[in-house]
């Protein structure tokens, strides 16, 4: 379990498998524009696909809440 409160990891993950591919525009981001305008046609893959790319996001969140609650160590 070490490594979900690794930093350096964290953001390694968030810079490669959160943004990629990165042209023409974040993976990441496009599927936010899409769900925040409304999620017209999204499938069950697409919505997975969210999951995925937001996930090291949600481990980078997970961390600084962690570090400013002062439950990490580190």
């Amino acid at each position: 379990m070490e490594f979900i409160n690794n930093w350096k990891l964290v953001i390694l993950l968030c810079l490669t498998l959160g943004l990629a591919p990165f042209f023409p525009e974040p993976h990441i981001w496009g599927k936010i524009r899409w769900i925040t305008g409304g999620a017209n046609g999204m499938a069950f893959m697409d919505w997975f696909d969210v999951l995925l790319h937001g996930f090291p996001f949600i481990l980078l969140i997970r961390l600084i809440i962690l570090k400013v609650i002062g439950l990490l160590k580190n």
